[in-house]
């Protein structure tokens, strides 16, 4: 635990500083791989608390479950937890930490075996699950096509710039509403947004496959929330920066994401992280080490979308107004951004290199203006559909209604749709047997006041109870 206060006069920016610092540097591993940082001076008399907590030990949906562990959910603080007054065990050694790295290491070929009695044990589903994984290989060979050369990718140093924007949830929802997809359709139009803002304030013309993101999609089972691990897959989804009209930028997305949901990207990710945990850790390090080292043009950055809690949380009686999310950046990502849903707001976090970005704040005002934009062109759609339904049903063809005839009186059928003998009928109606163009009314109209009683045709025989009006040739049915 760490404790520092900002500087005058406390607001976001002051913050915002603060936490690129802290980002900047790296966990000691000499210590547990997390810290926090309370702290104070934030104006309205508002303090903060910086959790930083290494990828290695949980993802973002198990950090999420974090939250529920520190704060409270009522004003009132829950009861101390009782002392635990078990001795702590010694640390272990350097010889300690070998030996059951060996053990572990002994071990594999066990898991490994029983891995595939599992597979032998289950045929079909080992086979459709590699079919799958090939599929979604095959799907993610093109996305590796290195993406336009921008600013937006290069060498990144070790010091971190921060900011972030903020939108109303409700907003995005109704944008969901109106034009359809998810949330998390809506939130990467924005982001594109962004992006698009910040490439046009550089002079750069925006264009396809220019800003590829890795999209990080979790693979835990319902209830596996609060296992404190990893357990994420990823896919590479383009941002359309180069489309300037909004509602167009989020059709892109859905069609994008709708693409790489149906082709199981996500598979890949999955495959190779189980395939991690049947591999000796020293082979495993050695392999992702290299391929970190590899130059890399296929990702610009990354976009993150983790639910918050739905319900307020508090700390020692006050009331946890925000929550800010941060993500990482490594290789040749300059920038990544990551959504927060916290009590009806939604907060985007925005890292960026330190030397690379000092325009960062444009991305993150550019990231408000896209949900302005889309929030605007929701609302536009919303009033405008009256007038859409109206010209709907000026568009429809105009058929009378049916009106009745006093007892006794005739009544011509009005103007309707043909329907020819051998052609199919309303409910209600069939073709009389033996009489082409002939159509029967199947309810019995006698004796229903304001009805009309059935009428013959010329040729016609009156022991035909229930006949219609019977014309030689096909006649018209209202609607």
């Amino acid at each position: 635990m760490r404790r520092t206060a900002l500087p005058e006069p406390g607001g976001d920016q002051q913050l915002a500083d603060l936490m690129g610092r802290v980002m900047s540097q790296r966990l000691s591993r000499d210590h547990p791989l997390w810290e926090y940082w309370v702290v104070e001076g934030l104006a309205g008399d508002r303090w903060a608390l910086i959790s930083k907590v290494h990828h290695c030990m949980v993802d973002g949906i198990a950090g999420t479950d974090l939250y529920r562990v520190i704060f409270d959910l009522t004003p009132e603080p829950a009861p101390p937890a009782a002392a635990d007054e078990r001795p702590a065990g010694a640390e272990p050694s350097p010889v300690a930490l070998a030996a059951r790295a060996a053990l572990d290491m002994a071990r594999l070929p066990a898991r490994q075996a029983a891995a595939l009695g599992r597979a032998a044990a289950d045929p079909g589903r080992t086979l459709a699950q590699a079919v799958g994984t090939v599929r979604a290989v095959a799907k993610l060979v093109p996305s590796l096509w290195p993406a336009a050369r921008s600013s937006l990718s290069g060498r990144i140093g070790k010091e971190r710039r921060y900011t972030w924007a903020r939108a109303s949830f409700d907003d995005i929802k109704m944008v969901k509403r109106e034009f359809g997809g998810t949330i998390n359709d809506i939130v990467l139009a924005a982001i594109s947004g962004g992006f698009r803002e910040l490439l046009l304030a550089r002079g750069e013309l925006p264009g396809s496959h220019e800003v590829p993101s890795l999209v990080p999609v979790s693979v835990r089972a319902p209830g596996e929330e609060n296992i404190y691990d990893n357990r994420v897959s990823a896919v590479i989804a383009d941002l359309p920066v180069h489309i300037a009209d909004p509602v167009e930028r989020i059709a892109a997305v859905r069609a994008e994401l709708a693409s790489l949901k149906s082709s199981k990207e996500a598979l890949v990710g999955e495959a190779l992280v189980t395939l991690g945990s049947y591999s000796p850790y020293l082979l495993t390090s050695w392999w992702v080490r290299r391929a970190l080292g590899l130059p890399q043009r296929e990702i610009v950055t990354v976009t993150t979308n983790v639910p918050g809690p739905r319900q307020t949380l508090y700390g020692m009686g006050r009331r946890l107004v925000e929550i800010i999310p941060y993500v990482p950046i490594a290789t040749t990502v300059r920038t990544g951004i990551s959504i927060f849903t916290y009590c009806g707001n939604v907060t985007f976090g925005v890292t960026g290199d330190f030397a690379a970005n000092p325009d960062l704040g444009i991305l993150a005002q550019g990231i408000e203006n896209g949900v302005t934009e889309l929030t605007a062109a929701a609302r536009q759609h919303s009033r405008s559909a009256p007038a859409r339904q109206r010209q709907r049903d000026r568009s429809r063809p105009q058929t009378p209604r049916r009106r009745s005839a006093p007892a006794g009186k005739d009544q011509d059928l009005p103007a309707g749709r043909d329907f020819p003998a051998g052609r199919d009928l309303p409910a209600g109606r069939r073709h009389l047997p033996g009489r082409p163009g002939a159509i029967e009314e199947l309810a019995d109209l006698a004796g229903q006041p304001g009805r009309p009683q059935p009428q013959l045709s010329e040729g016609a025989r009156a022991d035909q109870p229930g006949a219609g009006k019977i014309p030689g040739k096909p006649f018209r049915v209202p609607e």
